[in-house]
């Protein structure tokens, strides 16, 4: 194991509502969905009518500017709605399910057996290759590309994150096979980052075939881009790293073993306005109100938000939404939709402040109830500092956004635009005093870098 690599910059966020250690299995819900802009620049292109029969693991799609990639039913049922928003956008392709699953079988095999084309082809075929993303650009990874390395992050530090520790156990076996396909992928090392002091499972301690890199420090110590940076950094557009997540791992180890696309993953249902905050088995792509059921706290005139994902990086959605692609965790927080007398000039002990403004600094042990207000509008940058202390990379964070906004690709460049992604700038956003949204700035620039050289 190497020597940790100890991350100074960043900010822990202290909230309320950290899901305890329980596994419960939520029902089975009446539909399920997969939703195409969760894949940035995905372009769909329909393969079935509403009304056909699907098992898990038949394809629903593909991307219309690389038809080998495709993405397949997580549930066994009927084509039922094909949802649309602006601009016939397709938003959402929902499945109504059958009351047990049939897979598509897509044949058992050791991955050390197999080629890696024939690696690369059965998870193509099957749909797992959309959880394969690369960075640059963080979109789904090129199946033409040998990538310089593969990246997995085996905790996650954003706020109220799952404990992958307790997600892997049981799984361990899965885990191992989901790298052993991986490491056809590429010539190069795949990087597995732990924490110091927390990961304790031999899943990831002991894995087979990967270097095993350690981390300390605070958020975004678990982000693979941190990883990425401090291990094998970016540096051009020809660069190619690839990263995925732990249960996308073990969902591949399922394929090779079983020979079926098995979309089963464990969630942690977060958040002080959670009455239990646990974690919970269920599909991929399955209703939020069947995991949340009747566990949220009520209170009269009380509004909530509902997040797929962590609350910094996540995605507000109704209680009626899906669980997204990439996301392992259900954030509920309160909306800030209430006026406060005097703002921040009341003093306050139930407030968090990164500057100081209110005395949290003297109760580093205080978990806050923190909602969505951020306290005033967009305005001009001011400069602070405060952007280089939450972000451990080697980057001008305000001088890379400022170079977006004029569109200068050659300065997006220099800054370093092909080792970041949005949710690398998350804690920017948050802590911005001008409330720049970081994230979509980042987004817009990777987008332009892209199809400049496409």
């Amino acid at each position: 194991m190497s020597k940790p690599i100890k991350i100074k910059k960043g900010l822990d966020i202290p909230m309320q509502g950290e899901a305890e250690k329980i596994l419960n299995t939520a029902p089975r819900s009446a539909t399920y969905s997969l939703c195409p802009p969760d894949f940035h620049s995905l372009t769909p292109k329909m393969l079935l009518k509403e009304g056909e029969k699907v098992k898990a693991g038949t394809p629903l799609f593909f991307d219309k500017y690389n038809e080998k990639i495709v993405f397949t039913s997580p549930v066994s049922g009927t084509f039922s709605d094909l949802v649309r928003g602006e601009k016939r956008r397709i938003l959402r392709i929902v499945i109504e399910a059958d009351q047990e699953d049939e897979y598509v079988d897509f044949g058992a095999a050791d991955p050390k057996d197999l080629s890696r084309e024939q690696v690369i082809e059965k998870l193509l075929k099957s749909g797992l290759w959309p959880s394969i993303r690369q960075r640059p650009y963080s979109v789904i990874a090129n199946p033409n590309d040998v990538p310089k390395a593969i990246f997995i992050s085996a905790f996650d530090s954003a706020p109220l994150g799952p404990d992958l520790d307790f997600i892997i156990n049981g799984q361990e076996k899965e885990f191992q096979v989901g790298l052993n396909a991986l490491k056809k992928l590429t010539d190069g090392k795949i990087h597995l980052g732990v924490h110091a002091e927390n990961t304790t499972s031999k899943g990831f301690l002991q894995a087979e075939g990967v270097r095993v890199n350690t981390f300390k420090g605070p958020h975004p110590a678990g982000n693979v881009g941190i990883h990425i940076h401090h291990v094998d950094p970016i540096a051009d557009k020809d660069d190619i790293a690839w990263y995925l997540g732990v249960q996308h791992v073990i969902t591949i180890g399922r394929l090779f073993e079983r020979g079926i696309y098995d979309a089963t993953k464990i969630v942690a249902l977060t958040g002080s306005e959670v009455l239990n905050p646990r974690y919970y088995r269920v599909t991929s792509g399955a209703k939020v109100s069947d995991v949340i059921l009747q566990n949220i706290r009520k209170e009269e005139g009380l509004n909530t938000r509902i997040i797929s994902g962590n609350v910094l990086t996540g995605m507000h959605i109704e209680p009626e939404g899906y669980i997204r692609y990439y996301h392992d965790q259900i954030s509920i927080i309160p909306e800030g939709d209430k006026p406060e007398i005097f703002g921040w000039i009341t003093p306050n002990l139930d407030k968090f402040s990164v500057s100081r403004t209110f005395p949290a600094f003297l109760m580093p042990w205080k978990k806050y109830r923190l909602n969505t207000n951020i306290r005033s509008g967009e305005r001009p940058f001011v400069i602070t500092g405060l952007y280089e202390k939450v972000l451990p990379m080697e980057i001008m964070p305000m001088q890379l956004v400022k170079s977006i906004m004029i569109n200068d690709i050659d300065m997006m460049e220099k800054l370093g635009i092909y080792e970041v992604a949005p949710e690398d700038f998350a804690l920017c956003e948050y802590v911005c005093p001008s409330k720049i949204d970081f994230q979509d700035w980042i987004m817009e620039g990777l987008d332009t870098i892209r199809k400049e050289f496409a």
